[in-house]
């Protein structure tokens, strides 16, 4: 776990101080609203993209050269943003990126499948969960101030860290290369007619679909929050929802192994539609700094405990034959969402308001409550 939690952290430092800040990069090179938020959409197109083909490229090259790859692509493009703010060349990097951070998220947590056995699998996914949010609660809220304070070049160098865990990334896949050859070779296949792809990807249908109603709501919040409200209120509301977030990812796992992840599905879809309400009542006219903040904390308590409940029902949910397979629909879902939170939001707003763009978000995540209070099938 220790070279899987190394490689995570850096990874995700170079992906969270970015996600608030390209946009901004890309309205300073002159894009309007819509346009900036295209940034991370196609940083996001690019990332699911490649986690459709990530496990196919595990059994094809293996872990070494796959993690490596994914490392330099999303490290080196970052810090080549500081050649330009157009919005050309900013789409470009972000879509190069892209491709790295779908190998980092479907490697990640493909590996902490089989490092771990079921009987602790909640902990260990909150362990790694923890390496996915502390960046995010710390980069994502500082990114914004450090750009207008310290200057881009900072927050470029910053993003660059994922070059620094290639060392980390090749121990790690030496430990897999021999604790877990048998998923390199199964992969997602139709060896088993018993338990073949198709069953795999219908049962991953209800985690996937709770995953992208909360990933919509954050995903729409991170992007678009330092253009909502002041840059002190963006900064405090960040902070608070990547400290929840990283609380609520950690706590849910040691939950889930004791008490099943069920029980927690539909209260936490509920905060979901709940928070993004708040958020589209503060940033109405007059805009309500305390009532966005509350709302951070609701929608970051929803957004964390739901990342690590869905991805032990995926596991839970196939064969360990499939579990490369679950890892890919899973993180498909994750930044399906908050590519489409990201662009849908910035496209309504731009015609409407953000507060208009946030009440749809709302009615659209708790619109997934029935998939939450289904009991699950085929589990394992």
């Amino acid at each position: 776990m220790r070279p899987l939690v190394v490689m995570t952290f850096l990874g995700f430092c170079g992906y969270a101080v970015l996600l608030p800040v390209a946009p901004l990069w890309a309205v300073a090179g002159g894009a309007d609203t819509g346009e900036s938020g295209l940034v991370n959409g196609v940083l996001l197109l690019f990332t699911v993209l490649t986690q459709l083909f990530v496990p196919r490229a595990l059994r094809r090259l293996g872990w070494g050269p796959t993690l490596v790859v994914g490392m330099v692509l999303l490290g080196v493009p970052a810090a080549l943003l500081a050649v330009s703010d157009a919005l050309g060349p900013v789409l470009a990097l972000s879509a190069a990126r892209g491709v790295g951070f779908g190998v980092l998220t479907v490697t990640g947590s493909s590996a902490v499948a089989a490092l771990v056995g079921t009987e602790r699998r909640g902990e260990a996914i909150g362990v790694y969960g923890l390496a996915v949010a502390l960046p995010n609660l710390v980069l994502l809220p500082a990114g914004p101030w450090l750009a207008e304070n310290a200057g881009f070049g900072v927050v470029f160098a910053i993003s660059a860290l994922p070059l620094l865990a290639v060392p980390a990334a090749l121990r790690l896949a030496s430990t897999l290369h021999h604790t877990a050859p048998d998923l390199l070779a199964a992969g997602g296949g139709d060896a088993d007619p018993g338990d073949p792809a198709s069953t795999a990807y219908r049962r991953l249908l209800r985690p996937t679909l709770l995953l992208l109603s909360v990933t919509l709501a954050g995903g729409a919040v991170l992007t678009f929050a330092p253009q909502m409200v002041s840059g002190t209120t963006a900064t405090a509301g960040l902070f608070l929802m990547g400290l929840v977030a990283a609380l609520g990812r950690w706590r849910a796992g040691m939950l889930a192994d004791r008490y099943g992840p069920q029980r927690f599905l539909w209260p936490l879809v509920l905060l979901t539609g709940l928070g993004t309400a708040l958020v589209a009542w503060s940033v109405a006219e007059p805009v309500e700094p305390l009532v966005f903040l509350v709302a951070m904390v609701v929608v970051g308590l929803a957004y964390g405990g739901l990342q690590n409940l869905t991805l032990v029902v995926a596991f839970g949910a196939v064969s360990r034959r499939h579990h490369h397979l679950a890892s890919a629909v899973w993180n498909v879902g994750f930044d399906a969402g908050t590519a489409l939170g990201s662009v849908a939001v910035g496209a309504i707003a731009v015609q409407a308001s953000f507060s208009s763009a946030f009440w749809l978000v709302a009615c659209l995540t708790v619109a997934v409550l029935p998939v939450a209070l289904r009991s699950p099938s085929g589990a394992r």
